[in-house]
């Protein structure tokens, strides 16, 4: 029988995770104690998922490369220390050099900036309790595996290192509550509810403490543990807070901060410090030009505002159908050719981060259907599920036309007076979308190509008249001149690739609109210089993009997963592109008429 990998044990103890929290929450009800949020309880489970969704890819990093060292760099021979640390003494001894290693990862997470990076996840949640234990890292696995090098080292089999690891941190779980109190004796010796609690808490007295995983005795040892104090209640998340549900963005977000600062920094050591540095170190000349603001304990916190019964409706709805798609997803994923697996991670991604923006009041409901929808066709064409990708393919263009005709209804004015949008440019978009549509279906279509070409050129000439209603043509000439440039040498690549000589005029036709296109929305952007012209414009470029990777696997060479490649770009453009002019044209209706927008009624 073969043996179960983590993937499918942790599948196997989410029902048990799941059964503690739902006990948690009804004794948190009970007690009035405030512990949970609705919203931020989704958002740890859903960096807990993103997480383990992605250690699919990443384990090759964490137990490959122990396993490499082990191999070849092991300090005691293969037989001996095969038979030391598989018996019972060599298991015990195995978890506690284990929970040793992952003291000073642990430690030196809160204490370098760049592993900081990393961790951060796990701290964000500004409340506590059992979904803070499942919210993890995504991104742990760069570097954290350079601690557990002097297991390998030892010669402990990857085997054994892979289970007293789950077992380190499924034992974390049940810290992860402020409805234990503390624990007399127990407290003294290993990581409890009470030492972890401080561990979480952002007090000064209590920052950066506790950071042993089972045992408190390293933290005693190296002069890193504080207990906690009733007169002094635990304040928790980070001094910088997150303020997002967003799970990509969760993970990103000390990464950014730390690559802003650095490019800004002027000295090339400050550049390489600024990762290195304890968190909220900076540069002088970077803290001077870009300041922040000082950290106030006493400032309110919890992002309090709670969800509207229907959208918290759909959060849940959405979380749990994603919930049981990642469970499906772990527990098949080695057997999943990596191609495969990689469109249902891209496809569980896209869900999770339009349930955060559904919460966060980024995106509407409808938008939400049209972005799961989409994974839905994209995933079902990677894997070939013909069937159901001939139903949300289509269906993926009629809910951003549905979108597009009512969506002062999605998207109501701030003020008392109803938005009154330019029907001409609604007409426009609603074109686009149509022909899309008819593309989309010829397309899917043996023999169709030509019409399915036709059906895109119209497509993208409505998008071109679109966004020159409320800028002038070409206002980038930079834009113009490089679209061209990039539209023609990818049309020089098909012609030497083997592009039939029947279709070198229709698809230089298209090319050149498209290119067109991509240039009037990138000029648009450089002149209204508004957030919602950008991103219709990475939108166009996205366009170019997917029909240049469509085009290539078509007729030069095939694309490694091309289906999951070129619709993941064309619906990001799709959505960019409708996404972006809504917002637009919501924000134009509300504002002062400027110069500018006398272009649209000209």
């Amino acid at each position: 029988m073969r043996a179960m990998n983590p993937s499918q044990i942790i599948v196997l103890a989410t029902p048990v995770f799941l059964l503690l929290i739902a006990l948690e929450v009804a004794w948190d009800w009970r007690t009035r104690r405030g512990s949970y949020g609705l919203a931020d309880a989704v958002s740890s489970l859903s960096l807990g998922i993103l997480s383990q969704i992605s250690a699919v890819f990443t384990r090759l990093l964490r137990i490959g490369l122990y396993t490499a060292v082990a191999e070849s760099l092991s300090l005691v021979p293969a037989e001996a220390a095969q038979a030391f640390w598989t018996s019972g003494y060599g298991w015990l001894l195995a978890l506690l050099f284990y929970d040793f290693c992952y003291y000073w990862h642990h430690r030196l997470g809160h204490e370098v900036a760049v592993l900081w990076a990393a961790h951060v996840v796990h701290h964000q949640s500004e409340h506590y309790n059992l979904t803070t234990a499942l919210r993890q890292t995504s991104t742990g696995a760069l570097l954290g595996w350079v601690f557990y090098v002097p297991m390998a080292l030892a010669g402990v089999p990857p085997l054994v290192f892979g289970v007293v690891a789950l077992i380190d941190l499924l034992y974390q779980f049940w810290v992860h509550t402020e409805h234990v109190p503390r624990l007399g004796w127990f407290d003294r010796w290993f990581c409890s509810p009470s030492n972890h609690r401080v561990h979480h808490a952002v007090n000064d007295r209590y920052l950066d403490r506790n950071y042993g995983g089972i045992l408190m005795v390293w933290d005693r040892l190296f002069g890193s543990f504080c207990e906690e104090d009733p007169r002094e209640p635990c304040v928790y998340g980070t001094r910088a807070p997150l303020k997002s549900w967003d799970p990509l963005w969760a993970n990103a977000e000390v990464y950014a901060a730390l690559a802003r600062d650095a490019w800004h920094a002027r000295r090339w050591s400050d550049k390489l410090r600024v990762w290195l540095k304890p968190p909220g170190w900076r540069p002088a000349d970077v803290a001077a030009r870009f300041p922040k603001p000082a950290f106030e304990l006493a400032r309110p916190r919890r992002q309090a505002q709670p969800l509207a019964p229907r959208v918290a409706a759909l959060v849940v709805l959405q979380f749990a159908a994603l919930l049981v798609g990642a469970l499906l997803f772990l527990w098949h994923a080695e057997t999943l050719p990596v191609a495969d697996a990689l469109a249902v991670f891209a496809a569980l991604t896209a869900g999770l981060w339009a349930t955060g923006a559904l919460a966060q009041g980024r995106i509407q409901a409808l938008e939400m259907l049209g972005i799961d929808t989409a994974a839905l066709a994209t995933v079902s064409s990677a894997l070939g599920w013909n069937e159901l990708h001939l139903v949300t393919k289509p269906a993926v263009m009629l809910i951003a036309l549905f979108f597009v005709a009512r969506f002062e209804h999605f998207a109501p004015a701030s003020g008392p007076k109803p938005l009154e949008i330019n029907e001409t440019g609604r007409r426009w978009l609603l074109l686009a979308l149509v022909a899309s549509l008819a593309g989309d279906m010829a397309l899917m279509l043996p023999g169709h190509f030509i019409v399915g070409l036709g059906c895109f050129l119209l497509a993208h000439g409505a998008y071109l008249m679109l966004l020159s209603r409320d800028a002038p043509w070409f206002a980038s000439r930079v834009a113009l001149f490089a679209t061209l440039a990039v539209g023609t040498a990818g049309f020089a690549v098909l012609g030497l690739g083997g592009l039939p000589q029947g279709l070198r005029v229709p698809v230089a036709v298209y090319v050149m609109v498209i290119a067109l296109m991509t240039a009037q929305a990138l000029g648009r952007a450089r002149w209204l210089g508004s957030r919602a012209a950008w991103t219709v414009a990475l939108g166009a470029c996205c366009f170019m993009a997917s029909d240049a990777l469509l085009a290539f696997n078509r007729f030069v060479s095939p694309v490694p997963a091309a289906q999951l490649w070129v619709l993941a770009t064309y619906y990001a453009a799709q959505g960019l592109i409708v996404g972006g002019w809504v917002r637009g044209a919501a924000a134009a209706a509300e504002r002062p008429p400027r110069d500018a927008d006398t272009l649209s009624s000209s």
